[in-house]
């Protein structure tokens, strides 16, 4: 995290899952509506007193994105319903099994330690391979890559450094003792090389001392190298440059969306209506829904081509209005349909008639 390169790769899709908008949905048998629940409402807005809905997504996001593992803490009240959701900020876990339940065990930056059952935390998890419970740690692949850019800086740096330096041997033909040799090199020294000398810039040497120039020789990374280095840890993020800096088009923010955003929108939809639901509950249709109409990456022709899906039904005019970055309307929220594009046995009936 360190790293400003790490932090520049990760920083897109922590923003982008901050402002993924995670609704209660309800399927019921005549279709799909959302579940105004108030305590469900203000636990998805406000998860806990210290922050909102987007400052957790993004935290956790950040956890998950540097460990492969991001947990969330569920505090329910006396008839079992969720009222807060905190994030784990630990340094360890550990999974322990007490009479066949399942509980993590954290340990955090000061020693202490706690321990939840797994049905009471929001896992969310990537590179899920060796290990039944917890995500890979991406730390044995990235620690290699991280420790050639560590070098590469610190060379960039030393060469900087040294650039302005010069360097000089003075060769000695007759034998002297070594403090003459020690004084004669600080006089040297002294009156050519000192800013403050009143000689700077010329020095006079004996015929039997020879003066010869240095140049340092410094490594220094060459451009593709160093492009090469920041691709392998854009690769290993799964962005690019254009992603990275904001100047991506249309389709290639659409291409980073379901390469990135979408399987993880999927996975707190999954995470959050099993931990947040009774299987109860989600019986009768409940689940929580991630909804990433915030993260839609449209040019002005596009949105305006949107009109057609109000026309059709498939928008509220609000809908609509919310990609043009406009308030709603009063009466925007209820679907219209042009005439000529009702369903077809409507059509049909006032055809019969």
């Amino acid at each position: 995290y360190k790293s400003d390169i790490v932090r520049a790769c990760i920083r897109p899709k922590i923003k982008a899952v901050g402002k993924l908008l995670p609704k209660h949905i309800q399927r019921l048998k005549d279709g799909i509506k959302v579940n105004d629940v108030t305590y469900m409402r203000f636990l998805l807005e406000e998860p806990n007193p210290l922050m909102t809905g987007q400052m957790l997504q993004e935290k956790v996001a950040m956890q998950l994105a540097l460990n492969n593992n991001a947990f969330i803490l569920i505090i329910r009240d006396d008839f079992e319903r969720a009222t807060e959701l905190y994030p784990i900020p630990c340094v360890g876990v550990e999974a322990i099994y007490i009479d066949n339940i399942l509980y993590l065990k954290f340990t955090y930056r000061n020693g202490k330690t706690d321990m939840f059952p797994y049905s009471e935390i929001i896992h969310l998890r990537n590179d899920y391979y060796n290990n039944d419970i917890f995500g890979e740690s991406p730390a044995p692949a990235l620690a290699p890559l991280m420790e050639v850019v560590t070098v590469t800086d610190q060379g960039i740096i030393k060469a900087i450094k040294n650039s302005g330096v010069i360097r000089w041997l003075l060769k000695f033909a007759t034998g002297n003792r070594p403090e003459d040799i020690k004084k004669a090199t600080k006089d040297f020294a002294d009156n050519y090389l000192s800013i403050e000398s009143d000689t700077f810039g010329a020095a006079g040497i004996n015929s039997s001392t020879e003066a010869q120039r240095i140049e340092p020789k410094d490594y220094v990374p060459n451009a593709l190298q160093q492009a090469n280095i920041i691709n392998r840890l854009y690769s290993f993020f799964g962005v690019n440059e254009k992603i990275v800096q904001g100047n991506y088009t249309e389709d290639e923010w659409n291409s980073y969306y379901e390469i990135a955003i979408e399987p993880l929108a999927l996975q707190m939809s999954g995470e959050y209506t099993r931990k947040l639901f009774t299987r109860r509950e989600r019986g009768f249709g409940n689940s929580i829904f991630f909804d990433a109409n915030n993260l839609a990456c449209a040019s002005i022709k596009t949105k305006l081509a949107l009109q057609a899906m109000v026309d059709r039904g498939a928008m509220t005019p609000n809908e609509w209005r919310e990609t043009m970055n406009l308030a709603p309307v009063e009466g925007g929220d209820t679907p219209i349909r042009r005439l000529d594009t009702a369903p077809t046995n409507t059509t049909a009936d006032e055809g019969g008639e």
